[in-house]
């Protein structure tokens, strides 16, 4: 399974999800180490979008295409299977502990979860610490360039 991440230049080959661990996200709270994927580009551009400033065209952004074996564990959840608060802003902390239970329990590499950003796409949270780990491996990395519309977004007079 191909899977994308958009991630800064100094981190673009790093899988550890330690950025995740230090600052904690929608599914994992601080002190939980877990990596953020995407199943399209697009969505990856999405997910990254939500977090960058208005007027800000951000810089030594990188594409990144993982592979994750085909044969590896993933629990795959629906909007069905998720918290009535879990597409909530800011993230609730009931998202914060099925990720981190992921981490904890380690039956799963990665856990497919809705996208609370673009309704009907998928987000795949990895798990560092599964022994399958060493088989998940950066197949290509190639420099993202924001489009310089970026910055103007929303303020067309809407």
């Amino acid at each position: 399974m191909i899977v994308y991440r958009l991630a800064k230049g100094k981190n673009r080959r790093d899988l550890s999800g330690k950025g995740a661990e230090i600052y904690g996200g929608r599914w994992n709270s601080k002190g939980t180490a877990i990596l953020y994927t995407s199943q399209s580009r697009a969505l990856a551009f999405a997910e990254v979008s939500m977090h960058i400033p208005l007027g800000i065209i951000p810089k030594d952004y990188f594409l990144v295409r993982i592979q994750i074996p085909d044969k590896a564990s993933v629990l795959k959840l629906t909007e069905e299977d998720m918290p009535a608060d879990w597409r909530s802003n800011p993230h609730s902390h009931s998202t914060q502990k099925i990720g981190d239970e992921l981490v904890r329990k380690g039956k799963f590499l990665a856990l497919r979860v809705p996208s609370a950003v673009v309704p009907g796409e998928f987000n795949y949270l990895v798990n560092p610490t599964h022994p399958m780990m060493s088989e998940v491996k950066v197949e290509k990395v190639e420099p993202f360039e924001f489009d310089s519309r970026f910055a103007g977004r929303g303020d067309k007079g809407r």
